[in-house]
């Protein structure tokens, strides 16, 4: 089995599990408890909080637990709304379902005015269209994700943080793509809010958080309890909790190593990939390095690709046709859609871990050359 679908989910990292199983066994108490058994899996709250917070250059008060990257997007936006009471968003038709389908919920409930920024035909954010949009709604959310999930461009986020300053606005970014694969100050990069899931970087499913700067409000969204300082009830999931916060220590350390490493992978796949396919093309901005993890083809028309992430994995080659939120839809992406290109022109989401090797990449490469051949 070859797994090139790391954008999705990433496999766990064995020091992680080795953690998770062995504080599945040991440390049983609630966190709210009072005594022994529930201090100590407080500490362990703690200490993560800690950690991760140190990892990223901010505050442990600045960092809120979340069951994953959709709950953050989702408490961070209704709470922009309800305890904010900002009306006026601007964002990308690119975004995250995440993003957008929670602005749509919430503007069922509210009158929101909802901007969209200009994107070119390679994904690139046209911040000169961003200033004009905030000139006209000052004291706006901007929710502008940093790394694309399905092309893999990188937000300029400091040139859209000047422009946000400029106007007093609020910067939302969803970081789940890149958090684990730079090194980030998440103050000094200027997020007034960002989020993080666990699996993206090796750690387990169903632990994320919530980046919440200090000079922003932030409110419950889920009620009924007094955890996470009042500001997401419910029992904390403690080995989520201290596995993310030693994937993400794991993958900070070596972070160069890493970025080196898949970053040839990546190399790799597309000269290979050009050279037995003459007319592949890449999505996205091919001028500009972009996320190292993430390589999307744009593939000729023909039956031979119909179904065709189905025709690998029968081959035993795991891959996407885009966003893994989107998976079971017979429309085409909706990124590949807003970025005026013919959609039927079938795509493929290609995503790199650490745990790949250069022989699979020859592999995948052989497969579909044979897959088209038929």
């Amino acid at each position: 089995m070859i797994y090139f679908d790391n954008a999705a989910s990433t496999p766990l990292e064995p020091e992680v599990a080795k953690l998770i199983s062995k504080l599945i066994s040991e440390e049983y108490g609630n966190p709210s408890s009072i005594h022994e058994y529930g201090r100590r899996s407080k500490i362990l709250i703690e200490n993560s909080r800690k950690k991760i917070a140190s990892l990223l250059g901010v505050s442990s008060s600045e960092i809120i637990f979340t069951s994953g990257g959709t709950e953050a997007n989702n408490h961070i936006l209704w709470n922009c709304t309800l305890g904010l009471k900002i009306i006026n968003y601007i964002t990308s038709r690119l975004e995250h379902p995440a993003v957008l389908r929670t602005l749509e919920s919430i503007s069922k409930h509210f009158d929101l005015s909802i901007n969209y920024v200009n994107v070119d035909q390679a994904g690139n954010t046209d911040t000169g269209h961003l200033n004009d949009l905030l000139a006209n709604s000052p004291r706006s959310v901007v929710s502008l994700m940093h790394a694309n999930n399905e092309i893999g461009n990188l937000l300029p986020a400091s040139q859209v943080k000047k422009i946000c300053d400029k106007h007093n606005a609020i910067f939302h970014s969803d970081t789940v793509q890149t958090i684990g694969k730079y090194h980030m100050n998440l103050r000094s990069l200027g997020f007034d809010y960002a989020v993080a899931s666990a699996h993206k970087f090796h750690g387990p499913k169903g632990a994320g958080f919530i980046y919440a700067g200090s000079g922003e409000k932030i409110n419950p969204f889920i009620t009924g309890g007094m955890q996470e300082r009042n500001l997401r009830a419910g029992t904390e999931n403690v080995y989520g909790i201290a596995g993310m916060a030693l994937a993400l220590e794991l993958a900070m350390n070596d972070i160069e190593k890493n970025r080196k490493y898949i970053s040839g992978l990546k190399h790799r796949f597309k000269k290979k990939i050009q050279q037995e396919f003459a007319e592949i093309e890449f999505y996205g901005d091919n001028k500009k390095e972009g996320l190292y993890t993430i390589v999307n083809l744009r593939l000729p028309t023909s039956k031979s690709f119909e179904m065709l992430p189905v025709k690998l994995d029968i081959e035993g080659i795991s891959v996407s046709g885009g966003s893994a939120c989107s998976s079971g839809s017979n429309k085409p992406s909706h990124v590949i859609s807003s970025l005026g290109l013919k959609p039927e022109k079938p795509s493929l989401r290609v995503s790199f871990s650490k745990f790949n090797k250069p022989e699979e990449i020859d592999e995948f490469v052989k497969t579909l050359k044979k897959i088209i051949s038929d």
